[in-house]
C-alpha cells in the first residue's frame, strides 16, 4: 500500500512527513538524530494527538498536584495547622504538644490617588487612599493539652486555637 502525501503518516512504513523546502518523506529513524539536519530547515512535523480523556485526565493531574505543598497561596483567609509545643516553665519541667490553628491567606488591598476633598482636607499631605484587610482569627476556642511531667505524672494546661478566620480591618495589636 502506497501512503498519500496528503495524508501525513504512512501506516506500514511509519514515516513521518517532514517540510522542507518541497516535501520530503523521511523514514523515523532518521528523526532520533535531531542534528541530522539543521533545525531550521524543518518547518513541520505530525505529531499524534492525543485523546480528549488522556488529556482531561492529564489536566486534572496537573490541577491536583498542583496545590499540594502550596496551600498558604490560595487567595483567602484559612485555617492551617500547625505543631505547637507547650512547656509548664522554662526548664521544660512538663511539657507536651498539640495541633493548633492558627489563620493563614492572603486578602485584598488596594492604593489609589486621594480624592481631591481629602487633599484638601489634609493640606495636600494625603496624596494616597489605601484600604487593606489583614487575615485575621474571627473565633477562638480553648484545647486541652496533656504535659507529661517527669515519671507518671501529668498535667493538663488550656490554650487557644482559631476555631474560624476571616479578612477583617488590619490591626496592630488585635488580641
Amino acid at each position: 500500500m502506497k501512503a498519500d502525501p496528503q495524508e501525513g503518516v504512512a501506516p506500514e512504513s511509519r514515516q513521518i512527513k517532514i517540510r522542507r523546502a518541497s516535501t520530503v518523506w523521511r523514514p523515523t529513524e532518521d528523526l532520533r538524530n535531531p542534528l541530522s539536519k539543521p533545525l531550521g530547515s524543518w518547518a513541520l512535523e505530525a505529531i499524534p494527538m492525543a485523546s480528549p480523556q488522556m488529556l482531561l485526565l492529564c489536566l486534572l493531574v496537573l490541577a491536583v498536584t498542583e496545590g499540594w505543598g502550596r496551600q498558604v497561596a490560595i487567595p483567602g483567609c484559612h485555617l492551617h495547622p500547625f505543631n505547637v509545643t507547650v512547656r509548664s516553665d522554662r526548664q521544660g519541667t512538663c511539657q507536651g504538644s498539640h495541633v493548633a490553628q492558627a489563620c493563614v491567606g492572603h486578602c485584598e488591598s488596594s492604593a489609589f490617588p486621594s480624592r481631591y476633598s481629602v487633599l484638601v482636607a489634609s493640606g495636600y499631605r494625603h496624596n494616597v487612599t489605601s484600604v487593606s484587610q489583614c487575615c485575621t482569627i474571627s473565633g477562638l476556642k480553648k484545647v486541652k493539652v496533656q504535659l507529661q511531667c517527669g515519671g507518671d505524672r501529668r498535667e493538663e494546661l488550656e490554650i487557644f486555637t482559631a476555631r474560624a478566620c476571616q479578612c477583617d480591618m488590619c490591626r496592630l495589636s488585635r488580641y
